[in-house]
């Protein structure tokens, strides 16, 4: 895929760790200028070391993305930096696992807030832009707890809707020339996961839900993100791409 992406700009939401590291990294490989954000600043300034480092070009804007103000904020910065906003990745998420009986409303809050909430904020300014320009792409995470009910309702209830936003989004607007995508992980080695990790069986029964026989990693994901907003995904939208070994596909 070198080259396909060649001088554009990329913004990567929930960038200082994980998959929206893993993402930045794969963008700047690609030639994109990237614009990183988190609310994590240490995070987020060191993944924009790591581009540089490797060659690439980012920049670093600290933003939580579950707030209208800062969401609008990062899209204006972004252009401000670069003059446009050609492909984003929406990343950020938190999660929260219990029954739902026993969900704390500021629980079942938070986690709606950010992980859909600001997936719809960063969109509604994403959108405006590329409205504004010659379109541009854009890929949310989402998770295979969008596809199949899964234990955490707080998190798979803002994952399917995640999916259903992609969705309904990719359909008004790819007649203006912006397609939308999604990506769904599997169980992917993360610092959101990496505790659960840690306890052996609980790991062996992760593996086990996977067909492939082991766990993924963010590059992997950063991968499926890349393509689909490169020129080789032209004829992709309204995708919720399962990226997770097979784990839906039983």
């Amino acid at each position: 895929m070198s080259g396909k992406l060649q001088d554009r700009v990329a913004l990567v939401t929930g960038g200082g760790s994980g998959i929206g590291r893993a993402s930045a990294l794969a963008f700047a490989r690609e030639g994109v200028h990237v614009v990183v954000s988190d609310v994590a600043v240490e995070g987020g300034e060191e993944t924009v070391r790591l581009v540089t480092a490797a060659g690439g070009d980012a920049n670093f804007v600290a933003a939580d993305v579950s707030k209208a103000a800062d969401a609008e904020r990062l899209i204006q910065r972004t252009v401000e930096m670069y003059g446009r906003l050609d492909c984003t990745h929406n990343n950020t998420g938190i999660s929260r696992g219990a029954p739902l009986h026993e969900i704390p409303e500021e629980v079942w809050n938070a986690v709606l807030a950010v992980n859909l909430t600001g997936v719809w904020l960063c969109m509604k300014y994403e959108i405006t832009q590329m409205l504004r320009q010659d379109g541009g792409t854009i890929v949310n995470t989402a998770s295979t707890a969008g596809l199949v009910g899964r234990y955490g309702a707080a998190y798979t209830a803002s994952k399917f809707g995640v999916v259903g936003l992609t969705k309904s989004a990719a359909m008004q607007y790819a007649p203006r020339g912006i397609r939308i995508n999604a990506v769904c992980p599997g169980w992917i080695d993360t610092p959101m996961t990496h505790e659960g990790m840690l306890d052996p069986e609980r790991l062996a029964g992760r593996i086990a839900e996977e067909p492939i026989g082991r766990i993924g990693t963010p590059e992997e994901v950063a991968e499926a993100v890349v393509w689909l907003c490169s020129d080789a995904a032209a004829f992709v939208l309204g995708v919720a791409l399962p990226v997770d070994g097979g784990l839906v596909a039983r």
